[in-house]
């Protein structure tokens, strides 16, 4: 009896595998997987303006930035490389979609803490954006108490929001938008308002497989009539080794911090008063 049941199995047992693998078949066909567009940006940032790339989870990323002074006074200031900022900026993956960072600026001696997240991805044939929020608090250790003996901690301090819209347009082309709001508690110029509003504008296009060309420009919409400053415009390529995406640029606003070069951007490319820099990205 026990012999004719191990038949019966042996017998049968293509058939239930058959019919296994059927089932199988129909519950992978019924399935949906969201297929999502990625590497719109190859670096953290498209020149000056962040991009909607974040860094992955538990990853640690150094980004040492670098912007020499203008090129505008020639070999008295050896073209700018005597007057140079450094900026180090050290940011952590939480998770994927989200980033915090800090990072300490030679310019202004700016210390700043930000949070980079990932609201809604670019799908392939559904969603056609990446959209990110960036928000950031920095402090302006810079402001000297002897010139402005009224000075307290808050006037220090200043704030940053911004909603970084993306699209991979083909392999070739990625596009993005980034309405920003931006708030000094001190500005430079007596008629400016603290609250400032930006629309930021940029682009990457791949030249080959690692190399690209990005520029960025930020329209400022409520700058006072009196102030100095100029919208920032720069312009840069990116190249991809490894571990790390190296960026050389050439930029109107020598600061880098959001509120810096929106705010205080005073080159005029008209001039020839830019600013050479870098930005080198590394993946620990």
């Amino acid at each position: 009896m026990k012999m004719k049941k191990i038949i019966v199995i042996i017998f049968f047992s293509p058939l239930l595998i058959y019919s296994q693998d059927d089932l199988l078949g129909e519950i992978d066909i019924d399935s949906t997987v969201t297929e999502y567009s990625i590497a719109a940006f190859k670096g953290l940032k498209i020149v000056n303006f962040e991009s909607t790339k974040l860094v992955a989870d538990k990853e640690f990323t150094l980004v040492v930035s670098h912007r020499f002074g203008s090129v505008k006074n020639g070999i008295d200031t050896f073209f700018g490389i005597d007057d140079a900022v450094t900026r180090l900026n050290f940011i952590y993956g939480i998770t994927d979609g989200i980033n915090i960072g800090v990072s300490r600026s030679s310019f202004q001696k700016i210390y700043e803490a930000s949070v980079k997240y990932r609201l809604l991805r670019q799908e392939e044939n559904g969603f056609p954006f990446t959209i990110v929020g960036f928000n950031a608090l920095l402090i302006n250790t810079a402001l000297d108490k002897g010139n402005l003996p009224l000075i307290k901690f808050k006037h220090r301090l200043g704030y940053t929001a911004q909603l970084l819209i993306s699209r991979k347009i083909n392999s070739n082309f990625s596009a993005e938008l980034a309405p920003t709001f931006f708030h000094d508690n001190y500005v430079m110029v007596d008629a400016q308002d603290n609250s400032q509003f930006a629309l930021g504008m940029g682009g990457r296009y791949k030249l080959g497989k690692r190399w690209s060309i990005n520029a960025d420009y930020g329209w400022h919409l409520n700058r006072a009539n009196n102030s100095p400053f100029k919208n920032p415009l720069s312009i840069g390529f990116d190249l991809e080794t490894g571990g790390h995406v190296f960026q050389m640029h050439f930029t109107n606003a020598q600061a880098m911090n959001t509120n810096g070069f929106l705010g205080q951007g005073s080159g005029n490319w008209s001039d020839g008063d830019f600013y050479f820099g870098f930005n080198l990205s590394r993946v620990f």
